[in-house]
């Protein structure tokens, strides 16, 4: 086996990338937004590379990666470890769950917080098809990790892709929770069916309307962007009407500054029965504590939406007439999030903790997506758009 230094050139799809004792930390924040806003719930999100791959071409038919994990752990709680997904060609082929590896424990009841420290973890996928390719490994979506070495049975160059960029910032929901893998996340389905490069800035718990993300978004290369925002602005409670709406003008004022002319789609928040006409904040259910699904419940009172709090309806309607008002922009676009994830499919396929969609529901939102966006006459097609990636060459 040869063993090899996993470099940046090997990494696609992050921000920055961290030096450690160990390796490389991918990072979707910059340094500067990390030290000047250091929250924990921010920094846990970001250091979690949803989006992030090893992109690298190669014959090898055995890969092996070196990583080392690390999480947070809510007792009472039994959640899912990360997984390393293989894609060969844009073909999902295998899926190592993570081991080892570092942890936080905290109990939800109390806040304490205890520290344990791990092995790392190798993944080892064989059976890999014969001759030239192109082999994607997709870092877990729910874990962080350094990334040690890779260990191949034939040499391996790093990839760059010249496909269009996309650039999506979100929630959780975008983040990917409750995906079972890495490359199962809605923004990857999406964009392995629309053929694009997917540079994801779905943040759990924060996509707050930050100005920090926007100028972030501003400075990175992208041909399409979109935002989806709603959810977290009302499970924190954290604005009211009479800010959010100001909020998203300046935010996407911002990113115009570093995107005048790139397609950019504003999407509202998917179907979510708890926070639909009840404002936050939400809460974990303490009634489900100890059971095998934890869930989240909306303490406020549908009476604050007089008073200006925020719920998702309100928010909808707020997010269409925004992008209206903003008709001088022919190139900004509005997506009803009802038609990814509405009330009909919560009946077929409703949300396990009351907030998240599920491996098959994320799967049915990418595709919906990718149809939207990417289809004919969709504010993404490739055929006729002019890549707005020009300022960088």
């Amino acid at each position: 086996m040869i063993t090899s230094a996993i470099t940046p050139a090997f990494v696609a799809g992050t921000t920055e990338i961290e030096t450690t004792a160990r390796g490389l930390r991918p990072h979707r924040l910059p340094a500067w937004v990390r030290t000047r806003f250091p929250d924990p719930q921010l920094l846990m999100a970001e250091a979690q590379p949803s989006g992030v791959r090893l992109a690298l071409t190669t014959t090898a038919e055995v890969l092996e990666v070196v990583v080392h994990p690390s999480r947070v752990v809510y007792r009472g709680a039994d959640r899912p470890r990360g997984s390393l997904d293989l894609v060969v060609d844009g073909e999902l082929l295998q899926s190592d769950e993570l081991s080892g590896g570092d942890y936080v424990e905290v109990d939800l009841q109390t806040g304490a917080s205890t520290p344990v420290q791990g092995d790392p973890h190798t993944s080892a996928f064989g059976r890999l098809p014969a001759g030239d390719k192109v082999v994607e490994i997709w870092l877990p979506h729910n874990e962080s990790v350094e990334l040690v070495e890779l260990r191949t049975d034939a040499p391996v160059m790093p990839y760059r892709s010249d496909k269009p960029v996309w650039l999506h910032h979100g929630s959780s929901i975008s983040h990917g929770s409750n995906a079972a893998t890495p490359a199962q996340i809605w923004p990857a389905v999406a964009a392995r069916a629309g053929g694009v490069e997917l540079h994801n800035l779905g943040l759990g718990g924060s996509a707050l309307v930050d100005p920090f993300t926007a100028q972030v978004m501003r400075d990175t290369p992208a041909d399409f962007i979109s935002v989806k925002l709603g959810i977290n602005v009302v499970n924190m409670d954290s604005m009211r009407l009479r800010s959010f709406v100001p909020a998203v003008h300046g935010f996407l004022d911002t990113i115009r500054e570093g995107h005048p002319e790139t397609r950019l789609v504003i999407i509202s928040p998917i179907f979510c029965g708890i926070h639909e006409d009840t404002p936050g904040p939400g809460a974990f259910d303490p009634a489900s504590f100890g059971t095998d699904q934890v869930k989240f419940i909306a303490t406020g009172s549908p009476e604050g939406v007089a008073a200006g709090q925020l719920t998702l309806r309100v928010i909808r309607e707020a997010l269409e007439s925004l992008v209206a008002r903003r008709a001088e922009d022919p190139n900004l676009h509005f997506l009803d999030g009802m038609s990814l994830y509405g009330a009909a499919d919560a009946e077929e396929h409703p949300l396990p903790d009351a907030l998240h969609p599920d491996t098959v529901t994320h799967r049915l939102i990418g595709e919906r997506f990718a149809k939207y966006a990417f289809a004919q006459e969709g504010p993404f097609e490739r055929e006729t758009h002019q890549w707005g990636r020009s300022r960088w060459g």
